[in-house]
């Protein structure tokens, strides 16, 4: 038996709602959950998801170069990576090394991911 379930995947940043808006566009989920030091993006406002924290003195990773960790990084599946990679970089994304590895606009990297042949289109 679990001692407990997932409920958010927690992101330090500088600004908790401009980062959940990223996202917010990215996934096409609203923010369900705002204030200025803390956001969240989820399903609705019963649904576990990606919460954004304020940390003053984030400072964001350097990955490939492990001086600074990743510390975290998301898998986005997405249709067609080639229009996923416009779409993200007009949302203020920023291309990394990497295959379609990316930057949010806090630093924290993200992977876009073909969407696996089980999974039903995103859009």
């Amino acid at each position: 038996m679990p001692i407990g379930r997932l409920h958010h995947v927690i992101f330090d940043c500088p600004d908790p709602v401009a980062l959940a808006s990223f996202y917010s566009a990215l996934l096409g989920l609203p923010i369900t959950y705002r204030e200025d030091d803390f956001a969240v993006v989820s399903v609705n406002d019963r649904t576990s998801g990606i919460a954004f924290q304020l940390a003053p003195d984030h400072r964001a990773p350097t990955w490939p170069d492990p001086a600074i960790p990743q510390q975290i990084h998301l898998d986005v599946m997405v249709d067609d990576q080639a229009t996923a990679h416009d779409q993200v970089i007009a949302l203020g994304a920023t291309p990394l090394a990497g295959d379609h590895v990316y930057a949010d606009p806090a630093g924290h990297p993200f992977c876009l991911i073909r969407r696996p042949h089980w999974a039903p289109p995103v859009n």
